[in-house]
């Protein structure tokens, strides 16, 4: 047995032995009971496939299912009953035989035959046959191993990447196995044999190879095998297997294309191309549609065949791999796919990216295509043996198909896209009927509705539905409709504007609660056609809304709203209907008749009519309906013949009127139309039925051209109306006294007519302060308070009842007040207001910059360098060629350069700033204009490694030092990343770059008519004419002014004269006398101007009050009673001989300005306000870049501060760990001598008490005391520098209160009360919260001779310190507060209250205590600064409560005068300091604070 051969795949081990007969005899005698060992069994691999099939070839089950077969010459989808089994291990061989392809090129022919009678199938193939040569290690020929032997393949070095379709070992063995009969034919040339075995019994048993003689160019192989067709339980091979078995065929030709000959069953199949192969599929499918299924193929290269084609909404795709066909796909089918539908879904996108209609996600376009696939992938990964589905990654595939913009471009193009929207719109139709109405009798859950009692009934057509705007709106109606009552009438109020349904995606329809609304109260079904309005809830559709353009607005989204979805509604006759109030109502004064007047125009035509009569009118403006009482209402509803107005479709022209006003593809159409507007247009109200194309044409268009007048600025001044009021009621107030925003926005309602919300207005107000860099170049208005930051543009600002603001400086110089007179004011609600434009003497627009979306038009004017401007403006004074200007922002350091000319402007790349420190670390100090710091911050997160939720992490970390309009970024990262990012570019990779044009500069001229300007020089040189015509104008007027200024004061001097000569007599006299004689004499008359006859407004703001003197009484003919006024209302005490020198100087100087105005040109008046704003200009920029850089310093000092530790020298007995001597610089105004933060810092490391150390210029104030100096010098500087900082105020410098200060002694803690001073003092400080009084006693020059002192540590006498008065009480003039609050708690640190000490002439050694009234002492060392920062409770001091330290002295001040006592105050705490006069002492430990003095600071006393 040992010699014998084994049996194909079976092992020598136990589980091929036979079973005993003992175990079988034991089976039997367990009455069927399972043996141990048929419980538990192992099974050969072939046994196992045998036994276990479905885990290798498939289910051995008939299975029906829908599939492509190849039926009478075409390829058919059709339900059909097949073996999956079976129809595997056909595949495996057909595979096989395509694999030879890959392995030898030259092979063109491929020969199948199914014989359906005989049951056996061949699959021949030329090309490379298999080796006849005997395996050295298995000791088999190779055919025989690779056939007859599982597990063996040549395809298991993974290493080796390889595009065949074998993979695990089992393929063709698999079919030999389910064959009843297995031949292998093969012939190899290259070894001159012919190979020829017979397997049968599945796999069992096998004959010996043959082996003959062939040619050297015969190479072959042939695989002929009988399936057996019992282990599929069939008898034959059925026809539906039979036509998947060639469909397959077809498959392979398609696959291997026009170099390889496919024939089966003798009928060859040839495709020149894959594509030829897909339009099998798709001349079938094109069968059930009357036009062919389109189709687009790829073929990149040999190893990607791509074809696609329409689907009707089921994804549909036909795949290959290597030549297995994957039926249902695979990562290579949905890498394909994906790039396809992300390409489309872009397109769709773009296509409706303004109107938004579509929102596609990429698997609803997959449901529209049909992919052909057939690709090469190296190594290939299924999720079965079956190899139904690719799982191998795309990454991995060995390959990538990078499609043409050619092929997806005519992809998108195609029926495809077409298909894909109408399939949209259909789905976007079924998801609005969700939210359809019916013809309910209620309807619940509208909280808001006054429905009618007959909504929804047999009567609904009756019935009106009253939309009105807002609640107050709602009221009115209300009230209105208990006239005609509630049957037949409902209301609903909307919440401001509808929307535009238009141009709206299907996510803002399907989530806009309003519309919603509406459809279920009328009973609305979305796609509905209606002929009548029988099967709505209500018949009739009202509109109230207010009268002013907005409320147009409203009216007209309302009516497209319907027209989008139902235009049949609207021809329905009075289904659309709207209610018209008064715009303005007329009283008369003297009789109860009243007027009311729907439009302006008609109100403005019957106000002329009736001239004079006017003055007996009162006039109230009803632009809201919340205007109108509850009686008026009522009013209105008892006439509603008058007030209802119901709106005719005469044609398809009121369908495109409406289309005009709102389908953004009617874009130029809009702007055409918006530009023929004519002013004075209106809509009658007299006609009860109007048109459609009316209401748009005379009502809808005052709304645009309102809208756009609101979002674009004029070219002349650059404001909108809303900065245009606010600037006007600036200088009509005068505004140069601080006022709140909100308070100043109520001022700005009241004195110009201003109809929008406060918070609006507010607004604007806070944008025209702002100074932030990207923001405004001169800010008209100042920011006092937080305006916002370009942390986040701006939005970060304060509430307007929390900041201040008023005119700035810098704004007359821009628009000089002399040009007030001369411009042209606009009336409204019978108030005069701001006027038509301003003049600025250079154009603001391009100093500020703009930016606006209105009707028709968008607008985006860049900020420009107002020094350049002005510039410009002298060239064109001087007939010189204007400099190109470019964007500017003040503050902003980066760089804005020309990247690109347009044809109609030119665009700008703005970059900010970057910079290398090391390796590993990159600072970014600046941005691109308009990218904030928050936004930018939240940037750099998203990118940190710090972030667990960065999801591409590039950067190791970030710090952000910004403050204020300080950028500073300090980023860190690796080496590796850092040089990835050079490699990149640094501005890209940090996205530091951003883009401006000046393509979009859309601007009102002078005429007010948009236009389109194409540079900043056009923009200037049309300001240019504007502005230079004005200066002639105001030079005439000036001129007209001044002369009859001259005049007046001639008459008057003429007048005191005569009175005081006594040639005039004015007492005791008639007034109409002393008139005519003042005629007489040929005194001037100077009438008042006499207003027109206006109508009183109620509510309008009048700044004249009418009283006896402004009366006009005719005292003769010609002569009034108001034309002399200016002389006889001259005072008693201007009648004197000074005055008439006054006059005569008045006239001489008046003189002289006419003779220097007539002599200056236009040119020397503009070119003297150019300097004069220039200068200006300079000067605050100069302030600005100071501040910046300041800032700046500070900035970067805090980093280095940062890095170092906080305390050098460790502190023994400290309770607090917070001593930084840095607060001193932290918290003083930088001075001209002060040194910058980093100095600082390097100061403070230097070791205490050298004397090098007091000896440099310290960067912080200090206390400097020598020996040597003498004493009247250092009391006469100490007495300037006092003169110098009024103490009331609070010096914040400490380096002017230096001078010598003697040494002091502390006493030991008493810890009850506060005794009287004995200690040696220097200075003792009052700090009262209403008195900052300051009392100084210092030496002997601050002391009368008889108070001094010639002993040691005697207490100081009581009854001197009572007679002297407390420093509390002395009476000093008041300081400003902002002086009293700049460093207050430096100056009152060294000063604080101590007790006097006597002279002491020898040097001595004194022992320091806490004080017993603060708990608090320090020593002030030699070298140092005396500043305590009571706000942080800082420490200045090293000694603890229990342990007294010693302060050496060597030199001891002289003359010190007594001690003054204080009046005694609650919570009151002291600070004792001891301080050396000698700079090159010791310098003296320091005090430790206690550790319960949490708040010390002198504003925070409790008195």
């Amino acid at each position: 047995m040992a010699g014998a051969k084994k049996p194909p795949l079976t092992t020598s081990n136990n589980a091929n032995i036979p079973p005993s007969e003992t175990t079988a005899a034991a089976a039997a005698a367990g009455g069927g009971k399972k043996t141990i060992e048929q419980t538990y069994q192992k099974k050969t691999q072939l046994e196992h496939i045998l036994l276990r099939p479905d885990t290798y070839i498939g289910s051995i089950e008939k299975h029906t299912q829908t599939l492509w077969i190849y039926e009478n010459e075409n390829m058919v989808q059709k339900s059909i009953t097949y073996v999956p089994g079976l129809y595997k291990i056909f595949d495996e061989i057909l595979v096989n035989a395509a694999d030879n392809k890959q392995r030898d090129p030259r092979m063109d022919s491929v020969k199948v035959t199914i014989d359906v009678e005989s049951n056996y199938i061949s699959v021949y193939n030329n090309g490379d046959g298999v080796p006849v040569e005997i395996h050295q290690e298995e000791g088999v020929y190779v055919p025989e191993l690779i056939f007859g032997h599982l597990l063996t393949s040549s395809n298991y070095d993974d290493n080796e990447k390889k595009t065949t379709g074998g993979r695990n070992g089992y393929g063709a063995k698999l079919t030999n196995i389910f064959s009843t009969e297995f031949v292998i034919e093969t012939a190899d040339g290259k070894r001159l044999k012919k190979y020829k075995q017979v397997f049968s019994n599945n796999m069992g048993t096998k004959s010996e190879p043959v082996i003959s003689k062939c040619k050297s160019g015969e190479n072959w192989t042939k695989i002929t095998f009988k399936p057996d067709l019992t282990k599929f339980s069939m008898s034959c091979l059925e026809e539906d297997v039979v036509a998947l078995m060639k469909k397959r065929v077809i498959d392979i030709a398609g696959c291997l294309g026009k170099t390889v000959k496919v024939e089966l069953n003798g009928q060859q199949f040839h495709f020149k191309s894959f594509s030829n192969y897909c339009d099998l599929y798709l001349k079938s499918a094109s069968l059930a549609s009357s036009e062919p299924l389109p189709r687009f193929e790829e073929e990149v290269h040999d190893r990607w065949q791509v074809c696609v084609s329409r689907s009707e909404g089921q994804f549909q795709q036909v795949s290959f791999v290597n030549g297995i066909a994957t039926i249902k796909g695979g990562t290579h089918v949905d890498y394909v796919t994906n790039k396809i539908t992300s390409h489309l879904v872009a397109v769709i996108k773009n296509k409706n990216k303004k109107n938004k209609k579509f929102d596609l996600k990429p698997h609803t376009v997959k449901n529209h295509l049909w992919v052909f696939v057939n690709a090469l992938i190296d190594n290939p990964a299924f999720d079965s043996q079956t190899k139904e589905t690719l799982t191998l990654r795309a990454g991995s595939f060995g390959s990538s198909w990078d499609f043409s913009s050619k092929f997806l471009d005519k992809v998108s193009k195609s029926d495809i896209m077409k298909n894909i929207e109408e399939w949209a719109e259909f789905k976007q139709k079924k998801d609005l009927k969700k939210t359809d109405g019916a013809k309910d009798r209620r309807i619940y859950g509208l909280t808001k509705l006054a429905d009618a009692n007959e909504a929804g009934g047999k009567n609904s057509e009756k019935c009106t539905l009253i939309l009105t705007e807002g609640d107050s709106a709602k009221a009115l109606a209300i009230a209105g409709i208990s006239v005609v009552g509630r049957d037949h009438y409902g209301v609903f109020p909307l919440r401001g504007k509808l929307l535009n349904v238009r141009e709206a995606s299907h996510t803002q329809l399907m989530q806009n609660v309003e519309i919603q609304h509406i459809k279920q109260i009328l009973g609305l079904q979305h796609g509905k056609q209606y002929d009548s309005v029988k099967s709505l809830r209500y018949g009739h559709l009202m509109i109230m809304t207010d009268q002013d353009h907005d409320g147009s607005h409203i009216k007209g989204l309302l009516i497209n709203f319907i027209h989008s979805f139902w235009p049949s509604l609207l021809k329905v006759p009075s289904f659309m209907l709207e209610f018209i109030t008064p715009i303005v109502k007329a009283t008369n004064k003297y009789g109860k008749n009243k007027k009311s007047f729907y439009t302006m125009p008609q109100y403005e035509a019957w106000k002329e009519s009736i001239g004079s009569d006017a003055k007996n009118w009162t006039i109230k403006y009803y632009k809201g309906l919340g205007t109108s009482t509850d009686k008026e209402g009522k009013e209105y509803f008892e006439d509603l013949g008058k007030h209802k107005k119901d709106f005719v479709w005469v044609d398809e022209q009121d369908g495109d009127a409406i289309e005009l006003a709102f389908s953004k593809k009617k874009i130029e159409a809009r702007k055409s139309w918006l530009r023929q507007f004519e002013p004075g247009t209106y809509l009658d109200d007299r006609d009860s039925h109007i048109k459609y194309r009316d209401f748009v044409h005379k009502e809808l268009i005052l709304f645009s051209i309102a809208d756009l007048q609101r979002s674009i600025p004029s070219m002349v001044d650059g404001l909108k109306p809303g900065q245009r009021k606010i600037l006007y009621c600036s200088f009509k107030r005068n505004f140069v006294k601080e006022a709140k925003v909100a308070q100043f926005s109520g001022y700005v309602s009241e004195h110009s007519a201003y109809h929008h919300g406060e918070q609006s207005l507010a607004s604007t107000i806070i944008g025209m302060a702002q100074d932030y860099v990207g923001s405004n170049n001169i800010n008209l208005l100042l920011p006092n308070g937080q305006f916002g930051t370009r942390g986040q543009g701006g939005k970060d600002h304060a509430s307007a009842r929390y900041v201040y603001t008023q005119l700035s400086p810098v704004t007359r110089f821009l628009f000089p007040k002399a040009d007030d007179i001369l411009l042209d004011y606009l009336n409204e609600d019978g108030q005069m207001i701001e006027p038509t434009w301003y003049v600025p003497i250079i154009p603001t627009v391009l100093v500020n910059g703009s930016e606006g979306i209105g009707t028709g038009w968008s607008s985006f004017v860049p900020n420009y360098n107002p020094l350049d401007i002005i510039a410009n403006v002298r060239h064109l004074l001087n007939g010189e060629p204007m400099e190109a200007m470019h964007p500017w922002y003040k503050g902003f350091k980066g760089t804005i350069e020309k990247t690109a000319t347009k044809e109609a402007g030119f665009s700008y790349t703005v970059t900010g700033i970057i910079e290398e420190v090391d390796e590993t670390t990159l600072t970014i100090t600046e941005l691109p204009i308009r990218r904030w710091t928050q936004d930018y911050k939240e940037f750099l997160e998203s990118i940190s490694a710090e972030n667990d939720k960065s999801k591409d992490p590039f950067i190791e970390g970030c710090r952000d030092n910004s403050g204020g309009e300080i950028i500073h970024f300090a980023v860190y990262l690796s080496e590796t990343n850092l040089l990835v990012a050079k490699q990149e570019g640094l501005l890209k990779k940090f996205k530091l770059t951003t883009t401006m044009s000046t393509s979009n500069m859309h601007l009102f001229d002078s005429k007010g008519v948009i236009k389109k300007y194409d540079s900043p020089e056009q923009i200037l040189e049309e300001f240019f004419y504007i502005r230079l015509e004005f200066y002639e104008k105001r030079k005439k007027a000036l001129l007209a002014n001044l002369e009859l200024d001259m005049l007046k004061c001639d008459n008057k001097y003429r007048f005191i004269r005569g009175v005081v000569e006594g040639t005039i007599v004015v007492s005791n006299r008639k007034k109409a006398d002393l008139f005519l004689e003042l005629k007489a004499k040929g005194f001037t008359p100077f009438p008042k101007k006499k207003n027109t006859p206006e109508v009183a407004v109620a509510g309008a703001t009048d700044d004249t009050e009418e009283t006896e003197d402004n009366t006009e009484v005719e005292i003769a003919k010609g002569v009034s009673a108001s034309d002399y006024d200016y002389l006889l209302s001259l005072a008693i005490g201007t009648l004197t001989a000074e005055k008439l020198q006054e006059l005569r100087d008045e006239r001489e100087r008046l003189t002289q300005e006419v003779e220097d105005l007539k002599k200056s040109t236009v040119k020397s008046l503009w070119t003297k306000d150019l300097d004069a704003l220039e200068a200006k200009i300079i000067e605050d920029l100069k302030n600005s870049e100071k501040k910046w850089e300041e800032d700046r310093q500070r900035i970067q000092g805090g980093e280095t501060k940062i890095a170092r530790p906080l305390a050098k020298n460790p502190r023994k007995n400290t309770k607090k760990a917070t001593t930084k001597k840095e607060s001193t610089a932290e918290h003083m105004d930088v001075s001209d001598n002060t040194v910058t933060e980093t100095d600082k810092v390097a100061e403070i490391k230097k070791p205490r008490g050298k004397a090098a150390a007091a000896k440099k210029k310290a960067p912080v104030a200090k206390v400097v005391a020598e020996a040597d100096e003498d004493d009247d010098d250092g009391v006469a500087e100490l007495r300037q520098r006092i003169a110098a900082y009024n103490f009331d105020s609070s010096p914040d410098r400490a380096e002017d209160m230096e001078t010598e200060l003697p040494q002091l002694q502390t006493k030991k803690k008493e810890p009850t009360k506060r005794a009287a001073p004995r200690k040696k003092q220097v200075s003792i400080v009052s700090d009262d919260e209403e008195d900052d009084d300051i009392e100084i006693i210092d030496d002997d020059d601050f002391e009368p001779e008889d108070k001094k002192k010639k002993g040691g540590r005697k207490p100081a006498n009581p009854k001197a310190a009572a007679a002297k008065p407390p420093a509390g009480a002395k009476k000093r003039g008041p300081a400003s507060k902002q002086s009293q609050l700049v460093g207050q708690k430096l100056i009152t640190e060294v000063l604080k209250p101590t007790a006097a000490a006597d002279d002491s002439p020898e040097k001595k050694v004194r022992r320091m205590r806490a004080s017993p009234f603060n708990k608090k002492s320090s020593s002030i060392l030699g070298r140092g600064a005396i500043n305590v920062d009571d706000d942080e409770d800082k420490e200045i001091g090293e000694t603890s409560n229990e342990q007294e330290r010693s302060s050496v002295s060597d030199d001891v001040s002289k003359g010190v005068g007594p001690a003054v006592s204080r009046p005694k105050r609650v919570n009151r705490r002291q600070t004792s300091y001891v301080i050396s006069d000698d700079s090159e002492s010791e310098a003296a430990e320091e005090v430790d604070v206690d550790s319960d003095a949490t708040e010390d600071s002198e504003f925070n006393d409790d008195e």
